[in-house]
């Protein structure tokens, strides 16, 4: 979705606030492509700082259908988006700046929804999802979801550093 930021990025003082739907249905990070369970409206606030430039405030939630970094099974992760952007009108760009490079959702005078939201979720993105506090996560012989109970695998790991005295034992053993 479009929205002309034309007025608010040339009337001074200027400030107008919109609701908009969020029109993706799935996001990608480039690796991985998650679909999107649920999502509100985007409640977006535009404000003129001064001539030719504009910020932008903005708050919506989405919820990403994700897998569970220890167990893999899917959860639906929600991603809370409160951001504030500083816009520039296209004449008060130079370019070679960092200024130019920053504004990849803005076409002229045109703020893209879409393509600020996608920005916004990619920085909201988890570190780590878990789909709880507690997860065991799987066995590393078997694979079982150890959540849903013990698998029965050894699960003895000796100590390394008892490795060389484990070779002596097995070098004198008897056949």
């Amino acid at each position: 979705m479009l929205i002309n930021l034309t007025d608010v990025l040339t009337s001074e003082g200027k400030t107008e606030e919109q609701q908009v739907p969020i029109e993706m249905t799935d996001f990608s990070n480039g690796l991985e492509k998650y679909l999107i369970l649920e999502k509100s409206l985007v409640d977006l606030k535009f404000s003129n700082i001064k001539k030719g430039k504009a910020q932008i405030d903005g708050k919506a939630k989405v919820v990403l259908k994700m897998s569970c970094d220890r167990c893999l099974k899917e959860v639906g992760e929600v991603i809370p988006l409160n951001f504030s952007r500083t816009v520039l009108a296209p004449d008060e760009i130079t370019e070679g700046t960092d200024e130019e490079g920053d504004q990849t959702f803005m076409d002229g005078y045109q703020l893209n929804v879409e393509d600020l939201i996608n920005d916004e979720i990619l920085l909201g993105l988890p570190t780590k999802v878990l789909c709880k506090e507690d997860c065991k996560g799987i066995c590393k012989q078997c694979g079982k979801n150890l959540n849903e109970g013990e698998c029965g695998c050894d699960t003895f790991v000796p100590d390394p550093r008892m490795a060389v005295i484990k070779d002596i034992f097995n070098a004198n053993k008897e056949v």
